[in-house]
């Protein structure tokens, strides 16, 4: 399990604004949670903070358990022991992070090699039967092949092939369908379908690709967690303001857009104050105060709308 609990994020020491503010969140075993917002809400920070990969002039506060222990306060040694084995990250255009000098059968085999000893043809044999278990087709053809010759698509199931090969029950995937058509999407959603034993953080803009892959949805918008509930009720009751004007705005309920505006600039998040009260159409003078995460039954819910449900 993976718990992640008051998670802020800041770039250097000496700077107020944060690109992750107070996050929450519990991945259960085999549970499926969707990370959506728009551009720069802090959901790819959020990831990379998981793996202890931002930059050390990041100050990063809270903590990540995985299993009880805190992967931020690890060291280097254990770190290395842990990514590929137990958490694994599939980065943003992920197949652009394939080496391509090296045949796709040896990069997915490579954490058995780094973290279990195997050596090279054990490990391609054991790459040729993850990906036929994610049913890429032609796996041995395929992982013969150099990086080049696969699709955006086939490129993302390799790579997450390489994250669940070492035993990894945890998978972190940023953006794993973006720049991909349709039917490319499609076959990542399969793979993704495929990994009936592992746990899937996933950063995505795509709310129909997120109801697609999760159980539950979390909503960021400029840093901060406004809500948090499942797929279904994210996508059929929507609570939050913020979250009820994306869901119109898909193409499947036809691109409705009633707030025209944008988020907020990071150096106006100290001024306090709900973050989506200029956006928004219930605004009151209450909303000059950041509201915190109400529960709601079983949801959470960052609005002022919500104070006497608690």
């Amino acid at each position: 399990m993976l718990e992640i609990k008051e998670l802020s994020v800041r770039f250097s020491a000496d700077s107020t604004v944060q690109a992750v503010q107070d996050v929450s969140l519990v991945l259960p075993d085999r549970g499926r949670i969707a990370l959506v917002g728009e551009t720069g809400s802090g959901k790819s920070v959020l990831l990379l903070a998981v793996m202890h990969l931002l930059p050390e002039s990041a100050v990063v506060t809270g903590e990540v358990l995985l299993n009880g222990e805190d992967i931020l306060k690890m060291n280097r040694k254990q770190l290395d022991k842990l990514r590929g084995a137990l958490i694994s990250y599939v980065p943003q255009g992920g197949g652009a992070s394939l080496n391509p000098l090296m045949k796709v059968g040896e990069q997915v085999g490579e954490p058995l090699v780094e973290h279990h000893g195997w050596n090279k043809k054990e490990s391609v044999t054991k790459a040729i039967e993850v990906m036929r278990s994610l049913n890429m087709g032609n796996e041995e053809e395929l992982a013969l092949s150099f990086p080049h010759t696969f699709s955006g698509g086939m490129r993302q199931r390799a790579m997450i092939a390489m994250g669940i090969i070492a035993g990894s029950k945890i998978l972190l995937a940023d953006e794993p369908s973006k720049g991909l058509d349709e039917d490319r999407v499609d076959l990542v959603v399969d793979s993704f379908n495929r990994l009936t034993e592992q746990s899937l953080l996933c950063v995505t803009h795509d709310l129909m690709f997120a109801s697609r892959i999760s159980d539950h949805i979390c909503v960021l918008y400029s840093a901060a967690q406004v809500e948090f509930a499942k797929t279904e009720e994210i996508l059929k009751d929507p609570l939050h303001p913020y979250t009820r004007d994306m869901v119109k705005a898909i193409p499947e309920n036809g691109m409705i857009v009633d707030n025209v505006g944008f988020a907020p600039s990071h150096d106006d998040f100290d001024k306090g104050g709900c973050r989506y009260r200029h956006r928004c159409t219930h605004c009151t003078e209450k909303c000059n105060e950041m509201p915190p995460l109400f529960n709601v039954g079983e949801r959470k819910v960052r609005c002022w709308l919500y104070e006497n449900e608690n």
